[in-house]
């Protein structure tokens, strides 16, 4: 199945100038050297037709619910096509919420139709052949874009023009397309997903504020006080300026607060320094470490936790629980709104 959402994939040029999403699934297939003969039957649907930025959380919530419709009747994989904007939140909201084995595969193009070397038709076709693959299966969401394989939690979009936009800069890729065929080299030992019917809508608000150079954190309790949950990206390993730590001590004392890294890959530490405003000094006030999780995602599964459980202690666990990357004993009981996959 092949379902279209918009993006740059689906651009062409318009009266007023510049490109906007006008081509529907149909075109977009249908525009793809070799995939009618690739021995694999695929079905279009048109859901949306919006650039990637424009998207939302219920956009990606009823795509959920139809992919699940469409499982049941059978078919064997899904093939995404979005801007690519936001393609690396989209997707891990899609492997949070995705229980079965089943491949999802999210994909665009940095380049529209009208240019020189669009890449859209190959990626489709990558992207169409990955999901009807038996080596996709029990993987979740995944990216295809450039030949590459990327897992929804790793991958992050780091050029703004680039074809190769697209890393997983902490783990590397699951795999590549070599020669047509998809090679899982990398396959993730764990997962933690979501039940789709367990979650309340809207999702809960939840916000992030990055720390920069100087900044004395006075706009935090402002922040904080309409919001249901909070991100911090952090400085190096998970650090904020001390002028911030009574600010997120209170925050931490009503809404889930996750410290988070800006740099992008690597861990949040949650032992190492222990000055004021260290990772070590805020999770003793009550912030909640994001693991490898980078900020844009760590926002993502806060608000589906919250949005599972409706508690602030209840999200603070299972937050904990689905952000490890082992399996070391995860939460259990009947609280636990999570569920485990291994894949092999």
């Amino acid at each position: 199945m092949v379902i279209g959402l918009g993006g740059t994939i689906a651009m062409t040029q318009t009266g007023g100038g510049g490109v906007t999403p006008t081509l529907s699934a149909r075109d977009l297939v249908d525009a793809v050297p070799g995939l009618a003969d690739a021995g694999i039957d695929v079905n279009v649907l048109s859901l949306r037709n919006r650039p990637g930025a424009s998207l939302t959380s219920e956009d990606i919530l009823e795509l959920a619910e139809t992919l699940t419709e469409h499982f049941a009747d059978g078919v064997a994989g899904a093939v995404i096509t979005q801007g690519t904007d936001t393609i690396e939140e989209t997707a891990y909201l899609l492997d949070l919420i995705h229980t079965g084995p089943k491949p999802i595969v999210v994909t665009g193009a940095m380049r529209n139709p009208t240019l020189a070397g669009a890449d859209g038709p190959a990626n489709l076709l990558a992207a169409v052949t990955v999901a009807a693959s038996p080596q996709a299966r029990e993987l979740g969401c995944v990216v295809v874009l450039a030949d590459e394989i990327h897992a929804a939690a790793r991958v992050r979009k780091r050029h703004s023009m680039s074809t190769a936009a697209f890393v997983s800069p902490t783990g590397g890729p699951l795999g590549y397309l070599a020669e047509g065929q998809p090679r899982i080299l990398n396959r993730p030992s764990y997962r933690a997903t979501l039940d789709l019917r367990l979650l309340r809508r809207p999702l809960p608000r939840v916000g992030i504020h990055i720390a920069t150079f100087g900044d004395d954190g006075a706009l935090l309790p402002i922040l904080a006080g309409g919001l249901d949950g909070l991100v911090i990206a952090g400085f190096g390993v998970g650090h904020v300026p001390d002028t911030w730590v009574t600010h997120l001590e209170d925050a931490a004392s009503r809404i889930p607060v996750v410290l988070a890294s800006r740099t992008g890959a690597g861990f949040t530490a949650t032992s190492t320094y222990g000055f004021p405003g260290s990772e070590r000094d805020l999770l003793s006030r009550g912030l909640v470490p994001a693991g490898i999780l980078d900020p844009y995602k760590a926002r993502l599964l806060l608000q589906v936790t919250l949005a599972s459980t409706g508690s602030h202690a209840g999200a603070v666990a299972a937050f904990t629980a689905m952000s490890r990357t082992d399996r070391t004993p995860p939460l259990t009981g009947p609280a636990a709104p999570y569920r485990e996959t291994v894949t092999r």
